[in-house]
């Protein structure tokens, strides 16, 4: 088989479940094009704003995507091979991670819009509202901690490439871009909330100027190592604190000044990333290139990488986390997604077509393994530096050259980072002040410090050593648990759904489409927590915090767990919150 196939292969498969699968999905929710949504009857163009599906895809895709389905594939196809980190790919995403956006996007516009915890809340108690709140912040805060870690990596050192000029992409160049792509949409905001200027008009403008910095960055590197004389782990740590210095501020400002511009640029670069992979993917296999190297099974037990030991079952399904299901896209779709949506009709494609698209991103990911040969030195780098070398060689093809095929990598990895970033640290202090009851401006900025100031105690620490007394990253630390608390955190938004369904329709296909699901998840997440604590305890590190995290997120879900069996077995409240009138009795 060949990396076409592979692409071709994964994109009808994904096409057809969205023209299949996706329209049955819509009529078992019964989507109404004439019901009024959220975003329609609170407007106030602040929180709640409809705006066209086309635009609000490409912001919900830039939010969702962002470094999952890069990392998660890459580091899963090295350790067990392509084989089955495709499989679970393709099939997560259309019968769990679709099944998990779409569903959880239709019960917040049938709850105005309101966060899939308030749906929980509605459906089944305050206790589990409280817990599952608990649960939510505590893996966003690991989703900053690996994100931000693997963005700082791609800030620090040089990547020297096989293009036979001795070409080297830095550190500090892709940091240059990023900073310059942060200040674009600002621009970006300004001049679309104080002037006339389309957003037509602003898109035909900004994109380019975001080529024009990924050029620009390699040419005047911003490299705190040499401008502050520092060692390569302490510069990193530099741009840890910078980072979550970011996060704070970007989680506090006006949505329309950086979050909905940058978003808006980030859908597109998604598209071109995406789109340029799998073009070049096309072209290489016409002039003759494009062949399988890696294995397409490793075994049971990883042989390879950074998951080295790691077991297939329960790992597989937690690496790949986002590119085949993602809690996390729970709180994206529950949190200003729903605010957004203009048509009930609109949440098929922003739902279930984001999430498919995604997938075929974690699937150019995984070419960029597929491509390389057990031993290639590049398996031992970071994700981050993988995925960038497998996507500049799919555009050399095209005609780009490799430097620049390169940088567009990885700026393209940190950009998808940044809308994650800032959206992880503002449901952060959303959280936190929901469970505190502060929503004045000390609640605000309280919460929004202990939410950034959390992740920065984690990425402090002194470094981990491997077995050789190697550093290993913060984000390969803390991964496994990322994964797995995520995945966990989708097991318990698909037990919400499937207990606001069963409430309030009683009609048989809730089991299969939505508590299959559920089921699946919470076996495979707390599987994974589990042989996490037993590695750490067996190794003697209890003074480590993330076998104790491990344990605070099972009891956690088990609680919600059995909230939801309980409120399941409990008497039949028909009519409950959640649905039109009219559909309460259908």
């Amino acid at each position: 088989m060949t990396l076409l196939a592979i692409v071709l292969i994964s994109a009808i498969v994904l096409t057809v479940a969205y023209f299949t699968y996706g329209p049955l999905l819509a009529r078992l929710l019964q989507l109404d094009p004439a019901a009024e949504t959220p975003a329609v009857a609170l407007r106030d163009d602040v929180d709640y704003a409809p705006i066209e599906p086309k635009f609000l895809l490409s912001q919900h895709f830039s939010a969702i995507a962002a470094a999952g389905p890069i990392v998660g594939p890459i580091v899963a196809g090295v350790a067990f091979g392509w084989l089955p980190a495709w499989l679970w790919i393709l099939f997560g995403s259309v019968l769990i991670g679709g099944v998990h956006d779409f569903t959880t996007l239709v019960a917040s516009i049938r709850h105005n819009a309101r966060s899939i915890a308030e749906v929980v809340r509605d459906h089944m108690s305050m206790r589990a509202y409280l817990l599952f709140l608990a649960f939510v912040w505590l893996s966003l805060v690991y989703i900053i901690v690996a994100f931000t870690d693997v963005t700082a990596s791609a800030f620090v050192g040089a990547l020297e490439l096989d293009d036979g000029h001795r070409t080297s992409i830095t550190g500090g160049g892709v940091a240059t871009s990023s900073l310059l792509y942060l200040v674009l949409p600002i621009v970006m905001g300004l001049l679309l909330r104080y002037t006339r200027l389309t957003i037509g008009w602003a898109t035909l403008i900004f994109l380019p100027l975001v080529g024009v910095a990924i050029w620009v960055g390699q040419k005047i590197p911003f490299d705190v190592e040499q401008l502050f004389h520092l060692e390569p782990l302490d510069a990193k740590r530099v741009w840890n604190i910078a980072l979550l210095a970011y996060c704070f501020v970007a989680s506090v400002i006006p949505m329309w000044l950086l979050l909905q511009p940058r978003g808006h640029l980030g859908g597109y670069f998604l598209y071109l990333a995406l789109g340029g992979g799998m073009l070049g993917v096309v072209v290489g296999a016409v002039t003759g290139g494009g062949q399988i190297e890696y294995p397409q099974f490793t075994g049971w037990v990883a042989p390879y990488g950074p998951s080295k030991g790691e077991a297939l079952f329960p790992m597989l399904f937690v690496l790949i986390a986002c590119g085949a299901c993602s809690g996390f896209h729970s709180v994206i779709a529950s949190g200003t997604t729903s605010k957004q949506l203009r048509r009930e009709t609109d949440a098929r494609l922003i739902g279930y077509g984001a999430m498919l698209l995604e997938a075929m991103v974690a699937v150019v990911s995984l070419c960029c393994v597929m491509k390389l040969s057990v031993g290639h030195k590049l398996i031992d780098k970071g994700p981050n530096y993988l995925y960038a070398v497998g996507v500049g060689d799919f555009l050399s093809v095209l005609g780009i050259p490799v430097a620049l095929g390169v940088s567009f990598g990885l700026m393209a990895f940190t950009t998808f980072v940044y809308d994650t970033l800032d959206v992880c640290t503002r449901l952060g202090r959303y959280i936190l002040q929901e469970l505190t009851g502060r929503h004045d401006r000390l609640g605000r900025w309280g919460s929004t410090a202990v939410t950034a100031a959390v992740p920065l105690f984690f990425l402090l620490q002194p470094p981990t050593l491997d077995a050789e007394g190697k550093a290993i990253p913060a984000w390969r630390v803390f991964w496994s648990l990322f994964g797995a608390s995520n995945q966990l955190l989708a097991a318990l938004t698909l037990l919400g759904v499937t207990v606001w369904l069963w409430q309030t329709r009683r009609v048989w296909w809730v089991w299969l489409v939505t508590g299959v699901p559920a089921a699946l998840m919470y076996t495979m997440s707390t599987w994974a927590l589990v042989s996490i604590i037993e590695q750490k305890f067996a190794a003697g590190m209890t003074y480590d915090p993330v076998p104790w995290v491990a344990v605070v997120l099972i009891i956690l879900a088990i609680l919600m767990l059995a909230e939801a069996a309980w409120v399941i077995a409990g008497p039949n409240r028909l009519g409950a919150g959640g649905l039109r009138p009219e559909e309460a009795v259908s």
